[in-house]
């Protein structure tokens, strides 16, 4: 029932993805309450996931896509550049 360090970073990261069983979730608990490490490492594992949720979130909502000006101006570079390679 004991969990090295190592086995209880492997358990902390699939909880995050919520890929651990039970029992592994309560094992880590456990390993938590005895190792300060261990639950600074899973603290900090939590707070990268809501960073990197919240990243991901606002790069999915910005436009990705050229305005008008940016679009006319690609358009009169790649006219020029096919021009002078002919």
């Amino acid at each position: 029932m004991k969990l090295t360090c190592d086995e209880a970073t492997t358990i902390c990261d699939k909880s995050q993805y919520n890929e651990a069983s039970f029992l592994e979730k309560i094992k880590l608990q456990l390993h938590i309450l005895l190792c300060k490490k261990c639950g600074n490492y899973s603290k900090q594992n939590g707070i990268m996931s809501k960073c990197y949720e919240k990243k991901r979130a606002y790069d999915s909502d910005k436009k990705k896509c050229l305005c008008k000006e940016d679009k006319k101006a690609m358009e009169n570079n790649l006219k020029e550049n096919y021009n002078t390679t002919k």
